[in-house]
């Protein structure tokens, strides 16, 4: 238990620096779209030393201040979009852990259960959010209101694919793979959430991947 103790801290930790070193170079070459400027380093909290290569090799050619053509294949446009939806998911449920923890409040009897209703409230309230700071920016002449019927049809299956992955992995957190599931207040737990968050990127992938196929979504 001490090795996978140890093995939490140092993932948590891996993941909080790689955010920090996105979030240095993001201040020099802040994003033209801004809401990217929030993505990438939350995807580094999950992504850890990974999200930080992702983000020199196709985040920079966004940047404002370089002018790189954009050559990234149709797989990092998927990524960058699925990364982007992932981000709002992941902020989602990292508020809504806190909030069922303080309240205690429980569905069906099952603090699990309260966490997926209220994470997943969150979870899309924010990634259908992220998705409309991304779109109104290109469109504000035809209205907000227009922008975020956009976003809930980019975004929605999108997201209930990530909530899919990541309530399925912290199911048999809960359910298998511990006597005694870790509490909020432990690096157990937010360990697992991170494997969450990557899971939910990988059930996310192909739902972002027919959406950009489809032009639902517009691949970034």
């Amino acid at each position: 238990m001490f090795t996978w103790q140890l093995i939490a801290i140092l993932s948590l930790t891996l993941g909080i620096i790689s955010s920090f070193v996105i979030l240095v170079d993001i201040i020099r070459h802040p994003q033209k779209m801004k809401i990217m400027n929030v993505v990438w380093p939350i995807n580094g909290l999950f992504f850890g030393p990974f999200a930080i290569w992702a983000y020199y090799k196709w985040g920079l050619l966004k940047a404002k201040d370089l002018e790189y053509e954009d050559n990234r294949g149709e797989h990092a446009k998927v990524f960058m979009s699925t990364s982007h939806c992932s981000a709002g998911c992941t902020l989602g449920d990292a508020v809504g852990v806190p909030i069922v923890a303080l309240t205690g409040f429980a569905l069906f009897g099952s603090l699990l259960y309260g966490h997926f209703i209220v994470e997943f409230l969150l979870a899309f309230a924010f990634g259908i959010l992220f998705q409309f700071y991304a779109l109104y920016p290109m469109q504000k002449e035809q209205g907000k209101w227009h922008s975020i019927k956009e976003a809930l049809k980019a975004d929605t299956f999108s997201l209930i694919a990530f909530e899919v992955g990541m309530f399925g992995w912290m199911a048999v957190v809960h359910f298998a793979l511990f006597t005694e599931p870790p509490k909020p207040d432990s690096a157990m737990y937010w360990f697992m959430m991170q494997i969450a968050m990557i899971l939910g990127f990988g059930t996310s992938y192909p739902a972002n991947w027919i959406l950009v196929r489809k032009g639902i979504k517009e691949a970034m």
